[in-house]
């Protein structure tokens, strides 16, 4: 190592040059010229995507259907009041085949006949046929 000092040693003490021309890049710039390449781009978001699992939507038996629209008809009688009830939805994925279940809480404000919708007081809306339990909050 020290030969190499020596060997330097008049041109170590000498300052840096700085371009008159070229504003000087910075650390971080510099950094990213030696960033590694991904010549796959998106491949990893499609792998992610390819194990990302999703649900079938499970076949609503009549019992449950009918216990289902007794207990919406209990809820629907008390919107002026606008009750608070439990829902689990299936929500289709966008991507791929099936989707997934998720647990709604809140209070109801409208329900749309037409449409055959709910309308809860935070914005949300839940079409019926996409309901798979109802819970109540307030029996």
């Amino acid at each position: 190592m020290n030969e190499n000092v020596d060997k330097y040693k008049d041109i170590i003490e000498l300052p840096h040059h700085e371009s008159a021309e070229r504003k000087h890049m910075p650390l971080y710039d510099r950094a990213a010229q030696f960033a590694p390449f991904a010549a796959l781009t998106g491949f990893d978001d499609d792998v992610e995507e390819t194990e990302r699992v999703t649900a079938d939507k499970a076949e609503i038996s009549e019992d449950r259907l009918i216990r289902m629209d007794e207990r919406l008809n209990f809820f629907l009688l008390k919107i002026r009041e606008q009750p608070e009830v439990e829902i689990t939805v299936f929500e289709a994925d966008d991507k791929k085949e099936g989707g997934c279940y998720k647990d709604i809480k809140g209070r109801i404000k409208k329900y749309d006949e037409n449409e055959k919708k709910l309308y809860f007081i935070d914005g949300r809306v839940v079409a019926l046929d996409s309901i798979t339990h109802i819970y109540g909050m307030e029996e």
